[in-house]
C-alpha cells in the first residue's frame, strides 16, 4: 500500500493582498505526475484544506479539480478538516463527493468507528485503516468546569484528546481483527492501521504562519499519547520533520512557503509505503518552487546584488516576491523610494520593508506603512498592548482571554 501523506495546503490564501491560485494550480498539476510515476494508491490532507472557512470561489473549484482529476487516475482521497476549516463547509458535499473516492472527515463523531477509514489499493484490494482523526475542538471533546485553573484545563483537554484517539484505534484494531478473521484471499493478512492528527505535537518546530489552535490550553500533546499506529501522519505544523527523531510519526509541511521564514524551507510531501507487517519506508518527494519566493537582509549598498540573485527566481510574467530588512541605512525617510529604484528594471515585487533597527520614529513610520494584510488578529492585539505598562503576568492574561475569544467566534463561523 502506498499513500501520499500532505496537509496544509490552505487554498485561497491571500499572501500579502496575492493570491496563490496560480501555485496552486501548478500544486495540483505536479501531484497528479507524482501520483501516477509513483504508482500512488491514495493521496491523504492532514488538514488546512483551506485558508479560511469560507473560502472564495476559486479555492473551492481548485478543491473540486484535485477530487474529479483523482477520481479519473483510480486514486483515493482522504480529507481531514483541520483548524483554518469550516466542518460545515467540507462536510456540506461528502456525500457527494463520496461517489467520487473521496472521504471527508470535518470533525470528530460521537461514534469512534465512523472515523475508521478503509483506504484500498488501486486494484480494490483493502490496503489500509486509518483513525481518521481531524483538527480537534475542545467543545467537541470536553465539558468546560467552573474553577478550572489553566494547568487543569490543559490536562484536561489532553486527556480528553488522548482518549479520543484510544477509541478510534481501538475501533480500527477492532475492524482489523474482523476482516483478518473474514474468509477471502486476505484471510490471516492484518492490514496495517495508520492515525491522523492536525495538532502541535512535543518538540515540533514552528513557523510564524502557523496559528495556535488549542488556544489558551493546550500547546503541544505529549508524542507518548498516541496510539500504537504503523504510522501517524500529521498536519498543522509547516516544516516537514520526523516527530521526536521517529520514522513513523510525521510532519509533512505545507507544500508551499506560507510565510517569509518558510521562504528557505524545503517543501516535501511524503511517499509512505505499508505492508501487514507496518512501515516498510517513509521517501520525501520534493515539491518544485512555483513562486519565488525571497527575504533578504543588508544596507543599501549590498541589497543591490542580493535583489539581482532574487531575480533568478522570477520572470516577466510571475515576478518573485520580496521581503527586504534594511540595516545601517533604516532611519531613512525615502527608504521605500531607494528600494523602489533599486529594484526597478528586475522581475520582482516588494511585499515588505523592514528596519531592522533605529530610531523610535523611524520605526513608528516603519509600523504606520503596515497594513492589516501583513498582520494576524493576535499581531494587532499585541501592537495595542505595547502601548499600556503592564505586568508580563496581565499581558499573558490578557492575551490567552483575547485567543479564547478569537477561538470562540471562528467556532461560531465554523
Amino acid at each position: 500500500m502506498r499513500i501520499l501523506h500532505t496537509s496544509d495546503w490552505h487554498l485561497g490564501q491571500h499572501f500579502m493582498g496575492k493570491s496563490r491560485q496560480a501555485e496552486h494550480q501548478d500544486l495540483i498539476a505536479w501531484l497528479l505526475e507524482q501520483v501516477d510515476q509513483h504508482q500512488v494508491d491514495a493521496v491523504l490532507i492532514a488538514g488546512d484544506i483551506f485558508d479560511t472557512g469560507t473560502p472564495p470561489s476559486y479555492a473551492r473549484e481548485l478543491y473540486s479539480q484535485l477530487v474529479v482529476r483523482l477520481h479519473e487516475a483510480g486514486v483515493a482521497l482522504l480529507l481531514l478538516g483541520g483548524n483554518h476549516d469550516s466542518p460545515a463547509t467540507l462536510g456540506e458535499s461528502r456525500e457527494l463527493l463520496a461517489r467520487l473516492g473521496t472521504t471527508v472527515v470535518a470533525a470528530p463523531h460521537a461514534d469512534p468507528a465512523t472515523q475508521v477509514i478503509m483506504l484500498s489499493q488501486r486494484n480494490g484490494e483493502p490496503g489500509c485503516l486509518v483513525c481518521a482523526i481531524p483538527f480537534v475542538r475542545p467543545r467537541e471533546v470536553l465539558q468546560s468546569q467552573a474553577g478550572q485553573s489553566a494547568e487543569e484545563k490543559q490536562q484536561s483537554l489532553q486527556q480528553a484528546i488522548q482518549e479520543h484517539y484510544g477509541a478510534v484505534f481501538a475501533a480500527a484494531s477492532e475492524r482489523r481483527q474482523a476482516l483478518a478473521a473474514a474468509p477471502g484471499p486476505n484471510s490471516g493478512r492484518p492490514l496495517p492501521i495508520i492515525a491522523t492528527g492536525h495538532l502541535t505535537t512535543v518538540g515540533a518546530s514552528r513557523s510564524e504562519s502557523v496559528r495556535e489552535i488549542y488556544v489558551g490550553a493546550l500547546e503541544a500533546f505529549p508524542t507518548n499519547a498516541f496510539p500504537g499506529a504503523d504510522y501517524i501522519a500529521l498536519g498543522h505544523i509547516h516544516r516537514p520533520q520526523k516527530v521526536g527523531g521517529q520514522e513513523h510519526i510525521r510532519y509533512c509541511g505545507s507544500p508551499l512557503p506560507l510565510s517569509f521564514d518558510e521562504a528557505r524551507q524545503p517543501k516535501a510531501m511524503l511517499l509512505v509505503d505499508l505492508s501487514p507487517e507496518g512501515l516498510l519506508a517513509v521517501t520525501p518527494l520534493p515539491v518544485p518552487r512555483f513562486q519565488g519566493m525571497v527575504a533578504i537582509s543588508g544596507n543599501l549598498a549590498s541589497l543591490r546584488a542580493q535583489i539581482g540573485a532574487a531575480a533568478a527566481q522570477g520572470s516577466a510574467g510571475r515576478p518573485a516576491w520580496l521581503e527586504i530588512t534594511v540595516a545601517e541605512d533604516d532611519y531613512l525617510a525615502d527608504l521605500p523610494a531607494r528600494i523602489e529604484a533599486l529594484t526597478q528594471g528586475w522581475p520582482v515585487e516588494v511585499l515588505r520593508i523592514r528596519r531592522q533597527r533605529g530610531t523610535a520614529a523611524a520605526r513608528l513610520d516603519a509600523e504606520a506603512s503596515e497594513t492589516l494584510d501583513e498582520l494576524s488578529p493576535f499581531e494587532v492585539f499585541a501592537r495595542r498592548l505595547q502601548q499600556e505598562d503592564l505586568s508580563n503576568d496581565v499581558q499573558q492574561a490578557l492575551n490567552e482571554r483575547y485567543r479564547a475569544i478569537v477561538a470562540g467566534l471562528e467556532g461560531e463561523a465554523a
